[in-house]
């Protein structure tokens, strides 16, 4: 990945796009659909497996401002059975988002573009719903309650916790972009997963969107 990056003065308008084609190859039960290329804001984005990365424009940190925070390994929603390893979701060697192979549906991942849970900004953690291998980790996601518990464990083996204030299903051409990767001062969570009916060539037309903050 090159240390150096174009400036781009608007960083969101790239996060739609991202988000659309991020979610729609994450939740097919048909073959995997090709990702875009994720938003630029001159801070720099973490390559696939090198760990999370500050300076975020679109989760609200500032470079510089702080030592990187532990990577997050695990997260879990007890009231649904949940409990899944975290990989790591950065870019592809061709600038395209990773998601997690069909062939793990039941692992979840962090993308490493956004915040780190439990500092301020929006983490994000994305799951398949059902895979061509069968129903998969967030497959259970819409039952979720307002209230629930989540839980993400750092790589130090801290515990963090959050609580969720809302559910959202919406259309993937009107992606809320700004409302869940927006900047925001505290810590949040964000759980993003396909929902919905079936489009003609198999892809699943919603994303359902889980909102959670600090406890």
């Amino acid at each position: 990945m090159p240390r150096t990056r174009p400036r781009v003065p608007s960083p969101l308008r790239w996060i739609a796009p991202l988000l659309a084609a991020l979610l729609l190859a994450g939740c097919s039960a048909a073959p995997d659909a090709p990702s875009t290329t994720p938003p630029r804001n001159g801070t720099g984005t973490s390559a696939p497996g090198t760990g999370p990365r500050t300076g975020a424009a679109e989760s609200g940190t500032r470079a510089g401002s702080r030592s990187p925070a532990a990577a997050p390994v695990r997260v879990g929603i007890p009231s649904l059975g949940i409990d899944s390893e975290l990989m790591r979701l950065g870019l592809n060697q061709d600038g395209t988002v990773e998601v997690p192979p069909a062939e793990k549906g039941m692992t979840a991942g962090w993308y490493t573009g956004g915040a780190t849970p439990g500092e301020p900004g929006a983490a994000v953690i994305i799951g398949h719903n059902d895979t061509r291998y069968g129903k998969a980790v967030f497959h259970d996601l819409r039952r979720i309650a307002k209230g629930a518990d989540i839980t993400v464990r750092d790589e130090h083996g801290a515990e963090l916790r959050f609580t969720v204030t809302a559910t959202e299903s919406v259309a993937k051409k009107a992606f809320p972009t700004q409302k869940v990767y927006g900047a925001t001062r505290t810590s949040t969570l964000r759980l993003i997963t396909c929902d919905g009916a079936f489009d003609a060539q198999g892809h699943p037309v919603d994303n359902l969107i889980v909102y959670a903050d600090r406890s």
